[in-house]
């Protein structure tokens, strides 16, 4: 894919929500609702100084139903002066299910299992883990927030082709309209659903989408033409010095 030539017709900016305490922890997280650290609550307060620090002030949010994503959003806001902003959300910008990876220790699955079935659950495109047993203390079967979601959506164990699956009618319904009225839209989410839409927006293919990491809480900015194309591929960091060294961080979690 190349980038656009058109004009722009609406700003996308993502924001991996901050480090929560299972990333502290170094356990697989999944739909397991856990709160940010810290250290991930001062991540989303400067990713919203970024924002306003370059004029980059969203007119709308899209969150997933997750607590990290939700305050995130809520703390970069409130930093840019945007807490008044419309908010939408939706299980469809979840991070991915881990399966029965969920509250499991990396290092430890790393040791287990091996470098190569390791890495074949974690970043391949198409292999999820082993499925979460419905009675497993971190599944999300009975919990409320997903009482709607029709059974067959509710997943038990998801790769990254899933995530994209589930993320676009999203993407086309909600947030593309936002996008096309010229708004300047902003999604707080997770590694996994935002490298899910990064993978559509640039056309990555399946293999290279595996090298690719999301660091927490610095903006990314997509500017998008009328047929949602970027003009730059695979957008613009806010703070790019810092943005590459936690991707480094992020590819070597387990280790």
């Amino acid at each position: 894919m190349t980038a656009s030539e058109g004009p722009t017709v609406g700003t996308l900016v993502l924001l991996r929500h901050g480090e929560s305490d299972w990333n502290a922890k170094n356990l697989f997280t999944g739909w397991v609702d856990v709160d940010l650290t810290a250290k991930g609550e001062t991540e989303a307060r400067r990713g919203g100084e970024l924002l306003r620090e370059h004029n980059l002030l969203p007119d709308v949010v899209h969150t997933s139903l997750m607590r990290r994503a939700i305050r995130t959003a809520e703390l970069a806001l409130n930093a840019a002066d945007r807490h008044w902003i419309a908010v939408r959300r939706s299980w469809r910008l979840n991070e991915r299910h881990y399966g029965a990876l969920q509250g499991k220790d990396k290092k430890q699955t790393l040791d287990e299992y091996g470098e190569e079935q390791f890495m074949l659950w974690r970043r391949s495109y198409d292999t999820p883990p082993p499925p979460i047993d419905d009675a497993d203390e971190w599944s999300q079967v009975g919990d409320p927030r997903y009482a709607l979601l029709p059974t067959e959506l509710m997943p038990r164990t998801e790769c990254l082709k899933d995530v994209v699956e589930r993320m676009l009618p999203y993407w086309y319904d909600s947030i593309v309209p936002d996008i096309l009225a010229g708004r300047t839209v902003l999604v707080a989410a997770h590694g996994n659903s935002l490298r899910a839409l990064v993978k559509h927006l640039d056309q990555i293919s399946d293999e290279a989408i595996a090298k690719l990491n999301i660091p927490t809480g610095i903006p990314l900015r997509y500017d998008l033409d009328a047929d949602l194309r970027p003009q730059v591929l695979g957008g613009t960091y806010l703070d790019p010095a810092a943005a590459k060294a936690a991707a480094a961080a992020v590819a070597n979690q387990g280790r």
